[in-house]
């Protein structure tokens, strides 16, 4: 298991009238729900890009992928500097364990969108595989942007 630290940010914040608490998600633009779950998504992104020093640009949030028949949405893609597909993050709440099915979660996406790099974080836990010849392997610690 990783253990992350995440870095100090000043997150925006607002509650409209009636509604739930929103983030603004720097790199979508724009305001949405703040769950258990996009705050650990916000939180890791801030860790890629300050403690990892990932470029933003190269960070999608939150984008439709087909599996087969269906539409499923990843949590966090980062792409290498030929832009493919490099690291995959599933993001979960922080009450979520991070057990089998998240695994088989994290690949079955990774059939939709191979990747070299499978991260699997609630928030508090962090664990990551590298892909190797015949299966993925637990890493102890992220790879630095490019690895």
């Amino acid at each position: 298991m990783i253990r992350i630290y995440y870095p100090t940010h000043s997150f925006k914040i607002r509650e409209p009238e009636r509604k739930k608490e929103e983030i603004w998600d720097e790199l979508r633009k724009l305001w949405v729900r703040l769950t258990p779950e996009e705050w650990v998504r916000q939180n890791f992104v801030q860790y890629l890009i300050q403690v990892k020093n990932y470029p933003s640009s190269y960070i999608a949030v939150e984008r439709r992928m087909k599996l087969g028949e269906l539409n499923k949405r990843f949590d966090l893609l980062v792409f290498d500097k030929t832009a493919q597909p490099w690291m995959l993050v599933e993001c979960k709440g922080t009450d979520i364990k991070l057990d089998s099915r998240v695994v088989w979660q994290a690949l079955r996406y990774n059939m939709a969108m191979p990747v070299k790099y499978l991260v699997l974080t609630n928030g508090e836990a962090c664990h990551a595989y590298k892909k190797g010849v015949t299966d993925f392997e637990e890493i102890p610690v992220l790879p630095g942007f490019g690895e």
